[in-house]
C-alpha cells in the first residue's frame, strides 16, 4: 500500500465536521455571510459608545442637610444621629461603610452599599431610612434632608469658558445662550454654570419706620407674595372664538416692587418704597471662575461644566460641544468674546482609542508577515484574515455581553485592550486549520481536492481545537464573577476575551475552509516579471481604492476614511515589497533556515528523550518553579518589588483643593 492509499485509508475514518461540509457545500451563501457579519461588525464597532475608562456605578448615597444658626456639635446630636440611626437600621441592602461629617450649619452623610446592590434600591432604601428620621429632627430646618446618588458620570468632561471685555451679566446672557443650545445635543445631560452673576432684588427694610407704621416682616412677605402672581381673567368672546384673558402680575425689574401696598390705613396706602429700600442688584457670589490665559487673565470669565449622560459616546459628546461652539463663535458671538475650551477629557481618550487601533493594524500586520514565513503568502493572509471577522463576529454579539456584564459594554481602554491580548491567540484555530487542510492537499498529490481536504481536516481536528480553545478561555470564567469595585472595572476584559476567542471557532470552521478550497490550489511559485506587481489587478484595486478613500477624507475631514484609505494603500505597499525583498527572504528561510532549525530541534528533542533524561528535566523544571516563587516572595516581602494593581504615571492636570477655617467667608 503506497502514501496516497494509506493517507486515503485514513481519511475515510475520519468523521466530518457537520458545520464545516455545510459551508463547503455552500461557499456562495457563506460569502454573502462574510459580507453581513463584517458590515454589522463595523457597524456596530463606530456606533458603540467610546469613552476612556468604563463607566461604574458605585453604590454610594449622599445625604446632606442645612441647618442655620448651629454649632458642628448641635449639627451632630440634631440632625447626623438620628438619620444614621434610621439608615443602620435598613435591611435587604448591605452596607459597606457609613461616614458622616458634621460642621458649622451643615451635616453631611455618605453611604457606601455592597457592589450587587443597584443603585436604585439603594437610593430608595436611604430616602425611606430618611423620612423616618424626620420625625426626630428639628421642625425649623434651614432646608429639608436631600438624598441623591453619587456617580462618576456626574463629572464634567470639558469646560467651557467664555471671557471677553464684558460685565458678568452680559457674559452670563451669552453663556445661557451656549448652555441652551448644548442641552439639546443627546449626549449631554446637563450644563452648569460656574462664575455666574444671579439676579437678585433686595429688600432692604427701615425697621424704625416698620414699627412706627405697625407693620411687620411678615406683612411685607405676604404682601410682596399676593401681588407677584400671574391671574387668569376669564374669557372673551371675540367673534366666533373665545380668547383666554390673563392679568401678568410677575415682577421684572425693582420700579415694579416699590408700588406694592403693604397695608391700607384709613384709605391711605402704605407704600413698600415708603419702609424699604428696593435694589435690583447680584446675588451674593458662591462661584468663581478663572481662566489661566495671559491674554485674558484679568477679564471676567463664567465656566460651563459640561455633563455627559451616563452610556454616551464621549468623543461624539465632545464634538458635538465643539461644534455648537464653532457654530456660536461664527454667527452669534462678537468677535472680542473669547470661547475656551479647557479639561477636555475626549482629547486623552481620542488618543489612547487611536494609539491602541493603530497597535491592533500593526500587531494584524505583525501576525501576517510572521506567518508568510510558515504558510506561505496565500494561507498567511487568509488566517490573518480571521482576526478582524473574528473582531466583528465578537461585536456583533457584543449586546449578549452587556447582559452578562450587566450593564452596556462601551469600547474603552479595557475593551481594546482584551482585543490587543487575544491578537495572537485569535489565529491559533485558523492556523492549525489552513495548515492541516495544506497537509492533506499536498499529500494528496492532485488525487483528492481542496474541498475534501477542507473537510476532512475540519473533521479530523475539530475536538483537539475546541479542547484548546476552551482551555484557553477555562482561566478567564472566574474572572467574571470577580467581586468589588476591581471585579466591575475588569469583567470587560474576561468578556471580551472569551467573546472573541468564541468567535475564532467560528471563523475557523465555517469561514476558514472555504477560503482553503477556494484559493489553496493556487500555485506561488510563479516567474512573472517585479515589475507586474505595477499592473496586477490585486495591487491596483488596493491602491485605487486607497488613494479614493484618502481624498474622500481629506475633503469631508472623517478620519475613518483617511484611516481605511492608508490601510488599503499599506497593503498594496506591502504586496510590492514582497515581490522585491520578502519574496527572497522567506524562501530563503523555509528552504534553508526552517529545516536546519527542524533538525537541530529534532536532535534536541532525541537527546532529551534518553534515559532518565526525562525524569530529571520534569524534576529540573519543578524546582525552578519552586525557586521562583521563593525568590519572588522574597522580592515582595523585603518591599524590593511593590505589587500595585495599575502603574503610577505622571498626570497632565492638577486639582488643588483649599480648605479653609469654619466661618470663612
Amino acid at each position: 500500500m503506497n502514501a496516497l492509499e494509506k493517507l486515503k485509508a485514513e481519511l475515510l475514518k475520519i468523521k466530518e465536521f457537520g458545520p464545516t461540509s455545510w459551508a463547503v457545500k455552500n461557499r456562495t451563501s457563506v460569502y454573502l455571510l462574510i459580507i453581513f457579519i463584517s458590515l454589522g461588525g463595523i457597524y456596530q464597532f463606530l456606533n458603540t459608545p467610546k469613552e476612556q475608562f468604563p463607566d461604574i456605578v458605585i453604590p454610594t448615597i449622599y445625604v446632606q442637610t442645612i441647618y442655620v444658626g448651629n454649632s458642628p456639635l448641635d449639627m451632630e446630636n440634631l440632625v447626623t444621629r438620628p438619620i444614621e440611626k434610621e439608615i443602620k437600621g435598613i435591611t435587604g441592602a448591605k452596607i459597606n461603610k457609613v461616614n458622616s461629617t458634621s460642621l458649622q450649619d451643615f451635616s453631611a452623610i455618605t453611604i457606601e452599599f455592597n457592589t450587587d446592590v443597584t443603585p436604585d434600591i439603594a437610593l430608595q432604601k436611604v430616602r425611606d431610612a430618611v423620612d423616618k428620621a424626620k420625625k426626630d429632627l428639628p421642625t425649623d430646618l434651614t432646608s429639608e434632608p436631600t438624598v441623591q446618588e453619587v456617580s462618576f458620570s456626574e463629572f464634567p468632561i470639558m469646560y467651557v469658558n467664555v471671557s471677553g471685555p464684558y460685565d458678568p451679566v452680559r457674559l452670563k446672557e451669552y453663556a445661557d445662550k451656549l448652555k441652551d443650545r448644548m442641552e439639546e445635543l443627546r449626549e449631554i445631560t446637563r450644563v452648569d454654570l460656574v462664575g455666574a452673576p444671579e439676579r437678585e432684588i433686595q429688600i432692604n427694610v427701615n425697621p424704625i419706620k416698620m414699627e412706627g407704621m405697625g407693620l411687620t416682616y411678615t406683612d411685607i412677605e405676604r404682601a410682596v407674595a399676593g401681588e407677584n402672581v400671574d391671574l387668569s381673567a376669564g374669557l372673551l368672546e371675540v367673534g366666533d372664538m373665545k380668547r383666554n384673558l390673563q392679568i401678568k402680575g410677575q415682577f421684572k425689574n425693582a420700579y415694579d416692587l416699590q408700588g406694592i401696598v403693604v397695608r391700607n390705613n384709613r384709605g391711605q396706602g402704605i407704600y413698600l418704597k415708603d419702609i424699604a429700600e428696593i435694589k435690583d442688584t447680584i446675588k451674593e457670589r458662591e462661584s468663581y471662575a478663572r481662566l489661566g490665559d495671559n491674554e485674558n487673565l484679568s477679564q471676567p470669565v463664567v465656566t460651563l461644566n459640561i455633563i455627559k449622560r451616563s452610556g454616551e459616546n464621549l468623543i461624539n459628546a465632545a464634538d458635538g460641544i465643539k461644534a455648537v461652539v464653532e457654530e456660536f463663535k461664527a454667527n452669534e458671538f462678537p468677535k472680542d468674546l473669547n470661547v475656551i475650551i479647557t479639561g477636555d477629557q475626549s482629547k486623552q481618550t481620542k488618543a489612547s482609542f487611536n494609539e491602541l487601533v493603530n497597535t491592533i493594524v500593526l500587531g494584524f500586520i505583525f501576525v501576517l508577515l510572521i506567518l508568510m514565513f510558515f504558510m506561505g503568502v496565500t494561507n498567511a493572509f487568509f488566517v490573518a484574515l480571521s482576526v478582524p471577522l473574528s473582531i466583528f463576529v465578537a461585536f456583533i454579539f457584543l449586546p449578549i455581553g452587556s447582559t452578562i456584564v450587566g450593564t452596556e459594554i462601551t469600547l474603552n481602554c479595557i475593551v481594546v485592550f482584551a482585543l490587543l491580548f487575544g491578537l495572537g491567540i485569535i489565529v491559533d484555530d485558523a492556523i492549525v486549520v489552513i495548515e492541516n487542510a495544506h497537509r492533506i492537499f499536498s499529500e494528496g498529490k492532485g488525487h483528492i481536492s481542496a474541498e475534501h481536504a477542507s473537510r476532512f481536516a475540519a473533521g479530523e481536528i475539530f475536538i483537539p481545537v475546541l479542547t484548546g480553545t476552551l482551555t484557553t478561555l477555562a482561566p478567564f470564567f472566574p474572572l467574571l464573577f470577580w467581586p468589588g469595585i476591581i471585579g466591575k472595572f475588569m469583567v470587560y476584559l474576561p468578556a471580551m476575551l472569551i467573546f472573541t476567542l468564541a468567535a475564532s471557532l467560528i471563523v475557523a470552521f465555517l469561514f476558514n475552509t472555504i477560503f482553503a478550497v477556494d484559493f489553496m490550489n493556487v500555485d506561488e511559485t510563479g516567474t512573472q516579471s517585479k515589475k507586474a506587481v505595477f499592473t496586477s489587478k490585486v495591487f491596483l484595486w488596493l491602491m485605487g481604492s486607497g488613494i479614493l478613500c484618502d481624498l474622500i477624507g481629506f475633503s469631508t475631514g472623517e478620519g475613518l476614511w483617511l484611516f481605511f484609505g492608508n490601510l488599503l494603500i499599506s497593503f498594496a505597499l506591502l504586496r510590492v515589497l514582497y515581490v522585491y525583498w520578502l519574496k527572497g527572504v522567506i524562501d530563503k528561510f523555509q528552504h534553508s533556515i526552517l529545516p536546519s532549525l527542524m533538525q537541530k530541534y529534532e536532535t534536541l528533542l532525541r537527546w532529551s528523550l534518553k534515559g532518565w533524561r526525562p525524569v530529571w528535566i520534569v524534576v529540573g523544571l519543578f524546582g525552578l518553579l519552586v525557586s521562583s516563587f521563593m525568590i519572588f516572595g522574597a522580592a515582595v516581602g523585603s518591599g524590593r518589588v511593590p505589587i500595585v494593581f495599575f502603574p503610577s504615571g505622571d498626570p497632565n492636570f492638577v486639582y488643588v483643593y483649599v480648605k479653609l477655617p469654619v466661618g470663612t467667608d
